[in-house]
């Protein structure tokens, strides 16, 4: 599978931030791939004192299978180039909950009602989360204070 360029770059200017450690940044780096392919209800967790499975622990949930399938192949191509190796996937067929695996980082991504079925939020609720950068969502947020003159529009 080809890695996309744009993409591949932004990664490389995340794994490369000075202010993020190795493997959180690789964890930053699937949560930019995540935000930027409109995955919802992201979160990281921080799992390092609770678990030696894993450091970092992402949490998305896609619109549907072939968006799933998407940003998890984005994620292991893009991590690939950085040296990462996959450990395993699963999952990857029903695309109802895929886990992708790199040793360090475990990426959840959930379709539709699978999340809240599984309800791993909970269960990783008592480890520290991890902020994501407002600036790797796609798009600005809103800024508007004033309501809109709407006079006329009708």
């Amino acid at each position: 599978m080809a890695v996309n360029e744009y993409i591949q770059t932004e990664v490389n200017k995340v794994i490369t931030n000075k202010g993020f450690e190795f493997p959180l940044n690789h964890a930053l780096a699937t949560a930019w791939i995540l935000t930027n392919f409109k995955g919802e209800n992201l979160k990281i967790f921080d799992m390092r004192k609770s678990t030696s499975l894993c450091d970092y622990t992402v949490l998305a949930t896609a619109q549907n299978a072939t968006q799933a399938r998407a940003m998890v192949d984005e994620i292991s191509g893009n991590l690939k180039l950085q040296g990462a190796s996959i450990v395993s996937y699963e999952g990857y067929e029903s695309a109802d909950w895929i886990l992708l695996d790199t040793g360090d980082i475990i990426v959840h991504v959930f379709n539709g009602p699978a999340r809240d079925v599984y309800d791993l939020d909970l269960i990783y609720a008592k480890n520290p989360q991890v902020k994501i950068p407002e600036e790797y969502y796609f798009g600005k947020p809103s800024t508007v204070t004033e309501k809109p003159d709407l006079k006329g529009f009708f």
